[in-house]
């Protein structure tokens, strides 16, 4: 056969997981191959995670009210530290606030996540998480989960989470625990698992995990970021210390992803929750499963959401 007659026929993709590029190493997306997900060290500045802990501080104490943003906050220490770092554990959807949405245009950040999902990203999903020092009740463990059991959009291998310690993160203190090579398997039913009669609303896990297969613990530093595949089973214990355990989160989308309805799907009773909750706080009659999202300016070139 001749030279172009060769080339015309169709290769198969080495990789499934990553795109083409000049960032990350033949290694490294095979890393991400097998395992999905990828930890990069340093890759957020002290100077950018003070910054981003500042303004937690200022949005505890109610000096700073992003609009849209849920601030969860445990009510059992209200009336022991008042608005404090002690109080809040979680600052989601922090699209509208210009200094934590930072995060999500950090030009470091943003060639890594290229890297997954293409050239034109959007940032589906933010979350500052404060993982507060726990007790027996468990009340911030987050078992076993999938992260696409949230997500009405598809197709994952176009989705993924950067996630950055923004103090070190280790056994002790509930750092993320991953079972590497799960991203090849499909979305698995989610709820609330039996762990020892505990349940912690919307904390959802696997239903049938087993509790087999090998686990890592993802020891990080403070700027430590990892990425990982919205398929990838993980989780994060109980902060057995006096201190906190903070990060900062997005997940990411190219923005040819699209939306599906979640009706007769395993994704539905979630969405049956979510509905409850509305209309308790609200007094909304119903709702579909959606996630807020704005598109990140950096690398996207149309300005057309879904």
């Amino acid at each position: 056969p001749t030279s172009a007659q060769v080339s015309a026929v169709p290769q198969p993709r080495r990789f499934r997981y990553t795109l083409d590029n000049n960032v990350l190493t033949t290694e490294q997306r095979q890393f991400y191959e097998d395992n999905g997900y990828l930890l990069i060290k340093k890759l957020v500045s002290d100077e950018d995670i003070d910054r981003f802990r500042k303004e937690f501080i200022r949005i505890c104490k109610k000096e700073v009210n992003p609009p849209g943003a849920m601030i969860m906050k445990s009510e059992a220490l209200k009336s022991q530290y008042g608005q404090s770092e002690k109080v809040v554990n979680k600052v989601q959807d922090f699209q509208e606030d210009e200094e934590l949405f930072r995060y999500c245009t950090l030009p470091q950040v943003l060639k890594y996540v290229e890297c997954f999902t293409g050239p034109n990203i959007m940032a589906m999903h933010t979350m500052l998480i404060n993982k507060l020092p726990d007790s027996e009740k468990q009340t911030f463990l987050h078992p076993m989960h999938q992260d696409l059991h949230y997500f009405p959009f598809r197709p994952a291998d176009c989705i993924v989470c950067s996630w950055t310690a923004m103090e070190r993160a280790s056994e002790d203190n509930g750092c993320l625990v991953v079972q590497p090579g799960t991203h090849k398997e499909p979305l698995k039913p989610h709820g609330y698992p039996e762990l020892e009669g505990k349940t912690n609303k919307l904390f959802h896990g696997l239903l049938d995990y087993d509790g087999k297969g090998p686990r890592v613990h993802l020891v990080m530093e403070k700027g430590d970021t990892v990425f990982f595949h919205p398929l990838l089973i993980h989780g994060s214990g109980i902060n057995k210390t006096s201190g906190f355990r903070k990060s900062i989160s997005c997940h990411f989308a190219s923005s040819e992803c699209y939306y599906i309805d979640v009706e007769n799907t395993i994704q539905e009773d979630l969405e049956k929750e979510l509905q409850e909750i509305v209309h308790k706080k609200y007094s909304m009659p119903s709702m579909k499963l959606r996630v807020r999202l704005d598109v990140c300016p950096l690398l996207q070139s149309s300005s057309v959401p879904f």
